[in-house]
């Protein structure tokens, strides 16, 4: 399960050391997490990343299942978190540690930035290839983080794009060693933690306006 650590103005969210799958009980330990971060008034930025092979594979398919009744407020609770991340009045960064695939790749890109190792991991949108159509929400949100091209090439093919083929596709700002991972990820947002939250959260919620609408319109 996610694990929440601070060091100084640093909040790190540990999104877990298995697949990382956004089953109900993990959604409200992250939830919880964001919920103490907001209601927080120091200067702080916040850090995801997960620990061992992956950093999320998303939705959690075998629960959803097992659970076929509950698919519409499930895709809203999930387009909540990404709504809370995407305009977190505070600076926020995804150190992709390993696989970073379909919703929890959307999940990557609600943050403010992304940096990803070099070793081992693919970031990738399968859905083209699993038969699950994005949602409008899922759509706005990854086409305002991507170039027209990128997007295409992402969304309609299916291609698992390994370090260095991200960041040529700007789906990832920067790579480095899993070793210097986070560093170069706290090293990002670290020096923004002490931006005025009520200013940054106005400048978040304007520029993603059209995102957020989207993501609401199925809650």
């Amino acid at each position: 399960m996610p694990m929440l650590t601070h060091d100084g103005p640093l909040w790190t969210i540990d999104l877990g050391d298995d697949e990382n799958r956004f089953s109900p009980e993990w959604l409200s330990t992250v939830e919880g997490f964001l919920d103490d971060l907001a209601a927080s008034t120091e200067p702080a930025a916040l850090v995801t990343s997960g620990t061992g092979k992956f950093y999320t594979n998303g939705l959690d398919l075998d629960w959803l299942g097992a659970h076929p009744d509950e698919l519409g407020s499930y895709v809203a609770r999930v387009h909540g978190l990404f709504e809370r991340v995407l305009t977190l009045p505070v600076p926020t960064i995804a150190a992709v540690n390993g696989h970073a695939f379909g919703a929890g790749a959307m999940l990557a890109m609600a943050h403010d930035y992304r940096v990803m190792r070099t070793e081992r991991g693919y970031f990738c949108f399968p859905e083209v290839d699993i038969h699950i159509p994005f949602t409008p929400g899922m759509n706005a949100l990854i086409t305002a983080k991507l170039t027209p091209q990128a997007a295409i090439d992402s969304m309609t093919t299916g291609r698992r794009y390994a370090a260095d083929d991200a960041r040529a596709a700007g789906i990832v700002d920067a790579v480095v060693p899993i070793e210097e991972l986070a560093a170069a990820a706290a090293g990002r947002v670290r020096d923004l933690a002490g931006k005025d939250r009520a200013t940054l959260g106005k400048i978040k919620a304007t520029m993603f306006a059209g995102v957020v609408a989207a993501l609401r319109e199925s809650r």
